[in-house]
C-alpha cells in the first residue's frame, strides 16, 4: 500500500429501489476456507465457491495464518461466483471468524501472521487477567470472556514476549478488517467483530479505556468502529478488476460468523436459540439488549444495535468424532463417520454409565479456561468401543447443555432451538442432542449459515429487504426432533455428574500442566486445532 491506511467511512446513501438488482454475495471468511455465496431476496442460492488455506502451528499452542492467502481466497471465491451469475450484483457483505489479530505497519502491511481464535499461546496472560477482581467486570463490560482466544490476552503476549515487534505495530486489526482495508481502502471494524475483541464496551459501543490501558495500546491503533450495516462506497480499481465487479459495487462491512450463523438459521427473534456443531460447536440466543450472566459464563456479541447473540462456544465438536475414529476404530478407515455413528448406536443412552469429558483441545464455554484435558470416567470391563464412541458424542452434547444452562442463567428465555452444522447429517447425533437438552430441536433445510446471514444483513443495509427479521420466514424447517422420554431422563440424571467432573478435576489439570515440561512430548495430533 503506497499510502498509510485511512478512515474513509462516509459510506453511501442507500435508497430502496425496486429496479436495483436483488442479488447479494455473502462472503464468509472462515478458519479453514473462505466461501462466497450469492443469494436473491427470496433466499435462493444462485452460486457458490469455496477456497481453502492452511492453519499453521509452527510451535505448540500457535494457530496462525498468512493474511495474504486469505485475501487471495476472498478475491478468488468472489470472482468465481460473479462469473457464474447472470444477474447483476447489488453488493458484497462480509462474515468472518472472530477473535483474530494482525499487527500492521504504517502502510497497512502485516508485521505478524493472522493469530486465530484457536491460538493458545496467551494462556498465562489470560489466566493472570482472570485472577484479578477486575477481570469479571471487564468481561461484563466488553462481552468477551477472558480467554486466550480473544485479542486482549494476545496483545499482552506480544507486549511481553515480542516487545520490539509490539512497538513497531501501527495498527492492530482482525482478518476481516484487513481484507476490507485491501478491498476498499477503509480501516474499519464492525461492532460485532469488535465485541469479540475484549476491547470494546458493548453498552457504549466505544473502545474501553481500561482494556486499552491493560493491552498497552491506544484507540488510534485500532480501526474505526462502525455498525454492521455500514456500507463502504465501492472497491479499489484492482479489487474490481480481480473480482469482475464494477468499482462502484457497495460493500457492507457485515459481522462476525457466530451472530450471522443465528441469522442464517433464522434464529433472529428473542428466545430463539441457534446451536451449531461443526468441528467445534456453539449455542447462542438472540436478545435485544447486551447482557452477561453474573458468573461470566456466556459471551455477548453484537449482530446489530438491537440484536445481540448471548451464548458460548465449545472447542470440541465434530473433531471428537474424528478423534474417536482414529483412536478407537482405525480399522473403519478414513471418512468413516457413518460407520462410527452406527457403532455408537449399538450402545444404550448413557453409554452404560460411561462419561466422557470431550476436552481434546482444551475448552471454552462455560468455564473459559485453557486448563482442561479430555477424560473418560466410569470405565469398566464391560465397556466396549461402541460405548466409548457414544460417550464421546454424548459428551459434546452435554457440554452444550452446560452452555444452554449459562444462557438461561443470564436471564434469557429459551423458546425454540434450531440447529445446524455437519453433525446434523447424523440422525443419531440429532436425537442425542434433543435428548440431552430435553427439548425439541428443529433442523432447517441446508443453508450456508454465516454466508447466508451475511447476505441477509447486506440486503437490509442496501434496502433490498425491510429487515433481517424476514430470515425466520425464509429458512424452511426440514425436521423437528423431539426428545425420547426415557433417554432424556437418563441424561438428566447424568448431567450433574458431568458438570461436577470439571471442578473435581481442575487440581489434576493444574498438576498436569506443571508436570508437562518434564514429561515426554505429547503425540502430534493428526489435524490442527478445531475451527
Amino acid at each position: 500500500m503506497a499510502t498509510p491506511p485511512h478512515r474513509r467511512t462516509e459510506g453511501v446513501t442507500v435508497v430502496p429501489d425496486d429496479t436495483r438488482p436483488a442479488v447479494v454475495i455473502g462472503v464468509d471468511i472462515g478458519t479453514t476456507s473462505t466461501k462466497a455465496v450469492a443469494y436473491d431476496t427470496e433466499g435462493r442460492q444462485l452460486g457458490s465457491h469455496s477456497v481453502g488455506y492452511p492453519l499453521d502451528d509452527p510451535q505448540p499452542g500457535y494457530a496462525e495464518q498468512d493474511p495474504q492467502l486469505i485475501l487471495d481466497a476472498v478475491l478468488r471465491s468472489t470472482s468465481m461466483v460473479v462469473a457464474e451469475l447472470v444477474e447483476p450484483v447489488a453488493g458484497l457483505s462480509f462474515s468472518s471468524a472472530m477473535h483474530s489479530l494482525i499487527g500492521l505497519d504504517a502502510d497497512g502491511n502485516p508485521l505478524t501472521p493472522s493469530v486465530t481464535w484457536a491460538d493458545s499461546r496467551s494462556t498465562r496472560q489470560a489466566e493472570r487477567l482472570r485472577a484479578v477482581p477486575s477481570g469479571l467486570a471487564l468481561h461484563r463490560r466488553t462481552g468477551t470472556p477472558i480467554h486466550p482466544m480473544s485479542p486482549l490476552p494476545k496483545l499482552l503476549w506480544f507486549a511481553e514476549q515480542e516487545p520490539k515487534l509490539f512497538e513497531r505495530v501501527a495498527h492492530w486489526v482482525g482478518i476481516k478488517d484487513w481484507v476490507l482495508l485491501r478491498l476498499c481502502e477503509a480501516l474499519v471494524v464492525d461492532h460485532s467483530v469488535a465485541s469479540a475483541t475484549g476491547l470494546m464496551d458493548i453498552h457504549r459501543l466505544e473502545w474501553d479505556s481500561e482494556a486499552l490501558t491493560i493491552a498497552g495500546i491506544t484507540e488510534e491503533q485500532l480501526p474505526q468502529l462502525v455498525g454492521t450495516t455500514a456500507v463502504l462506497p465501492g472497491l479499489t480499481a484492482q479489487a474490481a478488476s480481480v473480482t469482475g465487479l464494477p468499482q462502484r459495487t457497495p460493500v457492507v462491512v457485515g459481522a462476525g460468523d457466530g451472530p450471522l450463523a443465528n441469522l442464517g438459521l433464522g434464529a433472529v427473534h428473542p428466545g430463539m436459540v441457534a446451536c451449531s456443531i461443526g468441528t467445534s460447536g456453539a449455542m447462542r440466543v438472540m436478545v435485544e439488549q447486551p447482557s452477561v450472566d453474573p458468573l461470566g459464563g456466556v459471551f455477548c456479541y453484537a449482530l446489530t444495535e438491537d440484536r445481540w447473540a448471548v451464548g458460548g462456544a465449545i472447542n470440541n465438536g465434530g473433531i471428537v468424532l474424528k478423534w474417536a475414529g482414529e483412536a478407537l476404530a482405525p480399522d473403519l478407515g478414513e471418512h468413516s463417520e457413518e460407520e462410527l455413528v452406527a457403532l455408537a448406536a449399538r450402545a444404550p443412552a448413557g453409554s452404560g454409565g460411561l462419561i466422557m469429558l470431550p476436552y481434546l483441545h482444551s475448552e471454552r464455554a462455560p468455564h473459559w479456561s485453557a486448563l482442561p484435558r479430555g477424560a473418560y470416567v466410569g470405565l469398566t470391563h464391560g465397556h466396549r468401543r461402541e460405548h466409548l464412541v457414544r460417550a464421546a458424542l454424548e459428551g459434546v452434547c452435554q457440554q452444550l447443555a452446560l452452555v444452554l444452562a449459562s444462557v438461561r442463567a443470564a436471564g434469557n428465555e429459551v423458546r425454540e432451538i434450531r440447529a445446524g452444522g455437519g453433525f446434523a447429517r447424523s440422525g443419531l447425533w440429532r436425537q442425542i442432542l434433543s435428548d440431552v437438552l430435553g427439548l425439541p430441536v428443529s433442523f432447517p433445510a441446508a443453508h450456508e449459515g454465516s454466508s447466508f446471514g451475511a447476505a441477509l444483513l447486506g440486503m437490509q443495509a442496501l434496502g433490498l429487504i425491510p429487515s433481517i427479521d424476514v430470515a425466520a420466514d425464509l429458512v424452511r424447517i426440514e425436521e423437528t426432533v423431539h426428545p425420547d422420554p426415557a433417554a432424556s431422563a437418563t441424561y438428566a440424571s447424568l448431567l450433574p455428574l458431568f458438570a461436577e467432573l470439571y471442578d473435581a478435576l481442575v487440581p489434576t489439570f493444574t498438576s498436569m500442566r506443571r508436570l508437562a515440561p518434564g514429561l515426554p512430548a505429547e503425540p502430534e495430533p493428526s489435524a490442527g486445532p478445531p475451527m
